[in-house]
């Protein structure tokens, strides 16, 4: 097992980051490998429907144009190693033309492809075995509708790759956090039963995967970050036993504290004691961070259970259409006037649908932003001056979705006063593309790794199955003095971060002292939160919200079933992904000791 600490920088946290990522991690930072996560589900569903038009796409074009192409040299000459799920749904065709760039810079680069997680040409023999959705146990999607299946892969088949001299690695759907984990495996020799250093490699890649979140980019104390436009991308010393150090480029914009990588580390996640990967299940309930020095944040103490038996697949749908546009009113009784609007625009259009004999909407949304709209009842009531009215609808025909669109404008010049708009051009319907999730056995695919036309396989152990009921939880903290207790604000006693796996909404909340968490925890309950986000919750509130304790940050994850309209795609909200759930919690009132109050309300 090799000693050497291992620097991973994460360059890219979806398909469309910037793309100076590359070169500022080459020219302002020493590291063995870059990483690049692109993938998302409705990414994944964007690159299907190119694929379907052109056979030789399906993958991030820019991951070469932008990140590899102005680069390779300069990544040759430092023996930089690259991992990337640019491949999407055609890993072959990038990996394909990431050589013909090379070949035509004249450099000797080895590109390795790894391929089995697509489905695709699976799907009617999974139809056939009946998988049931594996969050709301909905049947297989039709046949003739689906636009992707895939497995998400682990980090092995990138380990093998880089062992068989890879310089560059191509996937396509992996776990987000395994183009990190496989350089790990392969630099440090962790085999499949180091579960917890297998954990830690995990939690690093996780911590990179969304580039600059971790860095300073949306984070709850969003004043402290400086020069956002040249904000720094992350990376992290990896040592051998797993823990890592994480850091950003010198002479970069952004911010590495405990508070930006904690946040980065509730991100997007559920029960943090089984988050559930394919070559391991992390628990990250007793990670401790620790501030080292400026910028530099010290990671230990993540454990790891038995890989699962199961891969996790995701197929996207077409699932009916959608349609909408954005809106601006200023002037007196601004809101109360994109109301009035609103409600004339479905009765057009409702009418005209009549008219030409289709249904009604299937469903409709109307979010008058700038009102606190997404604050519910809790919003402050009132008239505002200034607001943009978003207006969407989902209709089961792209007609019907027109001629919502087409009565939107056409009213144009019948609204109340101060209607205006920056954006020209009528929007058109859009197909609604759906999430279906369900589980397979290892057995049923075997991940390949591609090296200049020659396939070498790489199996997947069996796995165990995940006993829940197992886990030992943690105590439930105590509020020491519950007497004469004064409500502050949650932003004043902790940092909040929140996203989205697929209906459902997760939001981290992390206490700034350990003192504070005894109180968050009592106050947050599952039905306090429940009821703050009840104008979103689709389903019964009162089974709607998981609260799970992370005692080692001082930590607390909410994961809120059924709270985005569908998610992704398939969601009308303006933040169909839950990015804002965390502001909306920050402001929560808390009770705390007079003690506290008087530390915090300086």
């Amino acid at each position: 097992m090799s000693e050497k600490t291992l620097r991973i920088a994460g360059a890219s946290g979806f398909w469309g980051d910037a793309s100076h990522s590359t070169s500022q991690l080459l020219n302002k930072a020493s590291v063995d490998f870059i990483v690049y996560d692109y993938l998302a589900e409705i990414t994944m569903s964007i690159m299907a429907r190119a694929r379907a038009k052109k056979p030789e796409t399906g993958y991030a074009l820019d991951f070469i144009s932008a990140a590899m192409q102005p680069n390779l040299k300069e990544i040759a000459r430092q023996g930089v190693k690259i991992v990337s799920n640019a491949g999407g749904v055609n890993p072959q065709a990038c990996a394909n033309a990431l050589r013909a760039v090379i070949a035509e810079q004249g450099l000797d680069l080895q590109v390795a492809c790894i391929i089995g997680d697509d489905l695709f040409d699976q799907r009617e023999q999974l139809a056939a075995q009946h998988h049931s959705e594996m969050f709301s146990a909905e049947p297989f999607p039709p046949v003739d509708k689906i636009a992707s299946i895939n497995a998400y892969l682990g980090a092995f088949p990138v380990a093998l790759a880089l062992k068989q001299g890879a310089d560059i690695v191509i996937t396509g759907r992996c776990v987000d956090s395994a183009v990190t984990l496989g350089a790990c495996i392969n630099h440090f020799g962790w085999g499949r039963d180091d579960l917890d250093q297998l954990a830690m490699g995990s939690l690093a890649g996780h911590i990179l995967e969304c580039g600059p979140q971790a860095t300073g980019g949306n984070f709850t104390d969003w004043e402290l970050v400086e020069s956002l436009e040249t904000i720094g991308y992350p990376i992290a010393e990896i040592s051998a036993d797993g823990g890592f150090v994480c850091s950003k480029p010198a002479d970069t914009g952004g911010l590495v504290s405990v508070g930006t990588i904690a946040e980065q580390m509730v991100y997007e996640i559920g029960d943090p004691q089984a988050y559930i990967l394919p070559d391991v299940v992390c628990d990250f309930s007793q990670v401790k961070l620790e501030q080292i020095g400026d910028d530099l944040v010290a990671v230990s103490g993540a454990t790891g259970l038995p890989a699962p038996q199961n891969y996790k697949v995701c197929s996207t749908y077409a699932d009916q259409w959608r349609g909408g546009h954005l809106l601006s009113l200023y002037g007196i009784d601004a809101s109360k006037k994109a109301e009035k609007l609103a409600a004339a625009i479905f009765a057009a259009s409702r009418r005209t649908l009549k008219l030409y004999g289709l249904p009604d909407f299937t469903e409709t949304s109307v979010e008058v932003i700038g009102a606190e709209s997404q604050y519910g009842a809790s919003g402050k009531p009132g008239s505002y001056r200034e607001v943009a009215l978003k207006v969407a609808a989902k209709h089961a025909d792209a007609v019907g979705i027109g001629i919502l669109l087409k009565e939107m404008t056409g009213l144009g010049l019948a609204t109340p006063p101060g209607l205006c708009g920056f954006a020209g051009g009528r929007p058109k319907p859009s197909p609604i593309v759906r999430l279906f999730s369900f589980e397979l056995p290892k057995a049923a695919l075997t991940a390949q790794v591609e090296t200049n036309g020659l396939l070498l396989e790489c199996p997947d152990t069996r796995g165990k199955a995940l006993a829940l009921k197992s886990i030992v939880r943690p105590g439930i903290p105590e509020v020491p003095n519950p007497e004469n207790l004064v409500a502050v604000p949650l932003v004043a006693l902790a940092y909040a971060r929140s996203g989205d796996k697929g209906d459902k909404s997760n939001i981290g909340v992390i206490a700034r002292k350990a003192e504070y968490l005894p109180y968050i925890y009592a106050a947050l309950t599952e039905q306090a939160v429940a009821q703050r986000f009840a104008h979103f919750i689709q389903s019964s509130a009162d089974t709607a919200v998981e609260r799970y304790l992370m005692p080692g940050c001082h930590g607390i994850n909410f994961l809120i079933d059924d709270v985005l309209g569908g998610g992704g795609m398939a969601s009308l909200r303006n933040d169909s992904q839950g990015k804002g759930f965390g502001q909306l919690l920050l402001d929560a009132q808390i009770p705390v000791s007079a003690e506290i109050v008087a530390e915090v309300m300086l």
